[in-house]
């Protein structure tokens, strides 16, 4: 059997959907984001903030009836997602962080571009994810989005949280938000006032150090998933989900328990009937990992 992180009192309200489109939307919209405040040891060179989960959660209640209405009738949602050709999770992501922002009638956010270029000469500089207008105070607002999955290795400490693939590091990533895609000070000629990363996903512990202490700037309103390798649980029925369920899993079981185990995300339910996540992996992939 697995065991359990204890997170009490956690607000998931993507569950109560039953489209999985719709699912992930309200995932995308609803959930915190991973990080709630910068790591230790982070080098900040252009500052920026993080939204608190009351901000997601009081915009999710304002676009409940929306998302209740897309889970009966998803046509709309559907078309607008079909213009997505990669199956990148972090764009199908930033399609739902459009979408919501599209709906202008259920937050104060005037959307002013989606992927700015900003070009000098020849020379394209950067990118820009969301620039927008906050009708409430007035100010200029880059917004930059990303979906991460990390893993946590060592000490749990700022350099030691890999991805999938392991060049793509949490420090590596805060780094490229702060020297590079917040360099700039205006775009579209509008001067930007504030800048805020959204940055959701989900972290992992491994489960050999489950009571290691977690470090103060992981976001502890989000639940956290547990990691392994050259391990087959034996009574905890999990079953592993397609790539788009990683956003959100779909209302039923998508697969059966598996037989053979491969590299992947894995769903399955604790004794209270909650919903927990592990990301097998096999060794040779973590042959740099480290034992504490």
């Amino acid at each position: 059997m697995f065991p359990t992180l204890q997170q009490d009192h956690l607000f998931e309200p993507w569950l109560n959907f039953k489209n999985p489109l719709v699912r992930q939307l309200a995932f995308s919209l609803a959930s915190p984001n991973i990080l709630s405040a910068y790591p230790d040891q982070f080098d900040v060179q252009q500052s920026f903030q993080f939204h608190t989960e009351s901000f997601w959660t009081q915009y999710f209640h304002l676009y409940q009836t929306r998302l209740d209405y897309l889970d009966q009738h998803p046509t709309e949602l559907e078309n607008f997602l079909n213009q997505l050709k990669s199956t990148r999770l972090g764009l199908r992501f930033e399609m739902f962080i459009w979408f919501w922002l599209c709906d202008h009638n259920y937050h104060p956010y005037e959307l002013l571009g989606h992927s700015i270029q900003q070009i000098a000469g020849p020379k394209t500089l950067g990118e820009l994810d969301f620039l927008l207008k906050n009708t409430q105070t007035n100010q200029i607002e880059h917004w930059e989005v990303a979906l991460k999955y990390y893993l946590a290795e060592c000490d749990f400490s700022f350099p030691h949280w890999y991805g999938l693939n392991r060049t793509d590091t949490l420090k590596r990533k805060l780094n490229h938000f702060t020297q590079k895609q917040f360099q700039f000070d205006q775009a579209l000629n509008y001067p930007i006032q504030q800048r805020f990363v959204i940055l959701k996903g989900q972290l992992y512990l491994p489960l050999h150090a489950t009571t290691q202490q977690i470090p103060h700037w992981l976001n502890s309103h989000r639940r956290i998933g547990l990691w392994g390798y050259d391990f087959i649980p034996q009574t905890a029925f999990p079953y592993r989900l397609q790539r788009h369920e990683w956003l959100c899993p779909h209302a039923a079981a998508t697969s059966v328990t598996p037989l053979l185990w491969t590299d992947g995300l894995y769903c399955y339910l604790d004794k209270d009937g909650e919903q927990n996540f592990y990301m097998y992996r096999n060794r040779p992939l973590l042959q740099h990992y480290v034992q504490h």
